[in-house]
């Protein structure tokens, strides 16, 4: 069997990990750890295996990658000589499950100084006891901080989602409920109209004309002329003192009925023409309770139509019953962001909707997508604080790549603090209104799940947070 390739502790202390060891101390790591290599593309070690093993890089490229729902993200890599990964928890012994927390693997070939992690856990244990508590108290309470800050961002985001939602759907649902209460009462009228024509004892001819006209206006009504204002009170005033004319009762509240239907005085001849002038008002009863059912109708038609159309916004924003990796166009997810969040910017912020409607779709998390839109246009909305323009711009980045903008008219981002945005919980808002972690989740989702880019450029009144997508995922 070939003897393992070992370094000199001389090799060892020229790693920044174990610079300031001393020499037993090198020797003793020098004696029980080896040389591994790895050719690009392996995996060095696996997410949830036992872990075995401490590495620490020589020479190469290694990328560590999470599991996430779907697949992995990449989460970091490095070509420093000295990164580690692998048994980072081996000093807390049985006291924590011994599994790798990620996976690693080789982008290029390396070269790793391999050591066993339970002879790890013991030296770092023994030679640094003090360090060995702090770390154990660090872990625990870091990864329960970790936790508790990632379900309160979960539920800010679903309490968000539910209130935009609730906020949209109020108006189509108290206009569906007072439709509905208008056309009931306009049902029990038209029945009683309906019983004052037939009282009235018109020959069937008369009663047969009535119908046909009734019907007539209820066709014409679908392709009436949309009036400004200013026409439709002229006309209105025309047909009332038509009406006030040939004594019909109600002139100034049948006219509005009539002009909105399209209805003109050449309509109101013919029906004089006949239904004798003492019930010419009778017989115009039932084409106005008709024409104003149709239109109660309609409102209640809009309505359902538009909280159907919220709802399906809805299900796009949280991608229910999708595939995680599908081909998508990424206006879907922009307009339901916009949808869902809709309350939050409020009347005095302006959407521009900037889109390149030729842009094919992409491959990729569309759900996750969402999130980064969600994260961005908040942030956006802080910025302006309720007034501003908000534009969502898309435009082809490169033959493999498209770009989503996402801009404000908010005071921007102080140069100083533009590179630390993304890092997690760095943040410039008031103590309460942010954890610092949403332009975080927003980096990870972009470059680690999907391989893309996020770049910011920002000045007063300019403030552009910009994604680029790749077309296809690898």
């Amino acid at each position: 069997m070939t003897e393992p390739e070992r370094l000199t502790s001389e090799q060892l202390r020229s790693l920044f990990l174990f610079e300031a060891l001393d020499d037993d101390q090198l020797a003793w790591l020098a004696e029980r750890g080896r040389v591994v290599e790895y050719s690009a593309g392996s995996t060095i070690h696996a997410e949830g295996a036992p872990a075995s093993c401490f590495f620490v890089l020589l020479s190469g490229t290694i990328a560590m990658f999470g599991r996430v729902q779907g697949g992995e993200i990449e989460l970091f890599r490095s070509d420093y000589r000295g990164s580690y990964t692998g048994a980072f928890d081996a000093y807390m012994g049985e006291r924590r499950s011994q599994v790798y927390s990620g996976t690693s693997r080789a982008l290029t070939d390396c070269r790793l100084f391999e050591l066993p992690a339970a002879e790890f856990g013991r030296a770092i244990r023994e030679w640094f006891p003090m360090a060995t508590h702090m770390l154990e108290g660090r872990s625990i309470q870091g990864q329960a901080a970790t936790d508790t800050i990632a379900r309160h961002e979960r539920l800010v985001a679903l309490g968000t989602v539910t209130a935009g939602l609730t906020h949209e759907l109020n108006n189509p649902v108290a206009a569906l409920t007072s439709a509905s209460a208008r056309l009931r009462d306009m049902l029990a009228e038209t029945r009683e109209k309906i019983g004052l024509i037939v009282r009235s004892q018109l020959p069937p001819d008369q009663l047969e004309a009535i119908a046909d006209l009734a019907g007539g206006a209820l066709e014409q009504r679908r392709d009436a002329p949309k009036l400004s204002p200013l026409e439709a009170s002229d006309l209105e005033d025309e047909l009332a003192d038509w009406l006030e004319d040939h004594d019909v009762a109600g002139a100034w509240e049948i006219a509005p009925t009539l002009v909105a239907a399209g209805v003109d005085r050449e309509w109101l001849e013919h029906l004089a023409e006949v239904v004798p002038a003492p019930h010419l008002g009778v017989g115009l009863s039932y084409p106005v309770r008709a024409l104003e059912s149709d239109s109660l109708l309609d409102e209640i038609t809009d309505a359902a139509e538009r909280i159907s159309g919220l709802l399906a916004s809805a299900k796009q924003y949280s991608q229910m019953d999708r595939a995680p990796l599908q081909s998508v166009d990424v206006h879907d997810g922009l307009d339901a962001t916009l949808t869902m969040f809709g309350h939050k910017l409020g009347e005095g912020i302006e959407i521009v909707r900037d889109y390149d409607r030729d842009l094919p779709k992409i491959s990729a998390f569309p759900g996750e997508l969402n999130q980064v839109w969600t994260n961005l246009i908040h942030n956006a909305a802080d910025a302006m604080e309720g007034d501003g323009t908000l534009t969502v711009r898309t435009r082809t980045e490169d033959d493999d790549h498209l770009m989503v903008e996402i801009g404000d008219t908010g005071p921007g981002v102080p140069e100083d603090v533009r590179t630390r945005v993304f890092e997690p919980f760095f943040t410039t808002k008031e103590v309460g209104k942010g954890t610092g972690l949403g332009l975080d989740i927003a980096w990870r989702i972009v470059v680690g799940r999907h391989g893309g880019e996020i770049r910011l450029e920002s000045e007063p009144g300019n403030t552009r947070f910009q994604v680029i997508l790749p077309l296809q995922q690898t």
